[in-house]
């Protein structure tokens, strides 16, 4: 089973397909690389797509504690596989937890990106919600541990940003309650406790925003309501940046919306790399 090992010991599982310019796929909290299927199948026919598990989601190694799980191991993780792969660059696609990493990978490594596609991001960024989440974050911890990830797929997995993908796509959706459910338990509070109830605010980075070098492209859900103003203040912030906002769409918009999010991730590589992203 391919993987490769971070600076700090951790082995992370990824597969790969197709062949040419490199795309690195980096997943949310209630996914795996199992998640980006539409996008593999897609864009390897024409080039290079590597999605990986995240530290905490099995195969790939869960430590022990919250302490070794961060905004930063997340963003440092995402250097790891190029590193590890030999990639000096390479588009990176990340959708919620891995959008944030993906552009935290642009404020710190905008020279190892040719782009960056940072989807669904900006949960608990917004002032007014942060102790709120943050808060809630520690009650889903505590929950995955005492009632396991069925139970927890079972509330959190239907959440109203959720719903959009079971009424699109039933099938899909079955199939992302299943996944969900097979999560480390451990895992995935190590994850909420470690990175998600401690990350930094959005609106605490402008100045770092600013810094960001690589083509950037946001993407949101008009009915992922806690993503759009965050959304904006990127818009305001990172140059070279376009935002997209897709009509109709909960926070899963790479599984709801397949074709179009390819569509639209596909034409920002191609204006990319014909050096029209001005």
């Amino acid at each position: 089973m391919p993987h490769i090992t971070t600076p700090d010991g951790v082995k992370l599982h990824y597969e790969e397909a197709g062949h040419g310019t490199p795309i690195v796929f980096v997943h949310e909290f209630a996914g795996d690389l199992r998640s980006w299927d539409p996008q593999l199948s897609h864009f390897s026919r024409r080039y290079r797509c590597i999605a990986y598990n995240a530290r905490g989601y099995p195969p790939s190694d869960v430590p022990e504690s919250f302490e070794q799980y961060s905004q930063e191991l997340a963003r440092d993780d995402v250097l790891a596989v190029l590193d590890g792969l030999k990639i000096q660059r390479a588009f990176i696609v990340g959708l919620s937890m891995g959008g944030f990493a993906t552009l935290h990978f642009g404020m710190k490594y905008s020279a190892r990106a040719l782009g960056l596609v940072v989807a669904g991001c900006g949960y608990g960024a917004v002032p007014a919600q942060r102790e709120e989440f943050q808060r809630s974050s520690r009650a889903n911890a505590e929950l995955m541990l005492k009632e396991g990830m069925a139970k927890f797929a079972a509330t959190y997995g239907h959440g109203p940003t959720r719903l959009q993908l079971r009424d699109k796509d039933p099938r899909g959706f079955a199939l992302y309650i299943k996944y969900l459910s097979e999560h480390s338990p451990k895992g995935s509070a190590n994850t909420m406790l470690g990175y998600q109830a401690r990350r930094p605010s959005l609106y605490d980075l402008t100045a770092e925003m600013k810094r960001v070098t690589a083509p950037t492209l946001v993407m949101c859900g008009d009915e992922d309501d806690p993503t759009l103003e965050p959304g904006l203040l990127m818009k305001r912030t990172i140059p070279h940046m376009g935002l997209v906002v897709l009509p109709r769409t909960g926070h899963g918009m790479n599984l709801e919306d397949p074709a179009l999010f390819n569509r639209i991730v596909e034409d920002f590589f191609h204006q990319v790399e014909s050096g029209r992203w001005a």
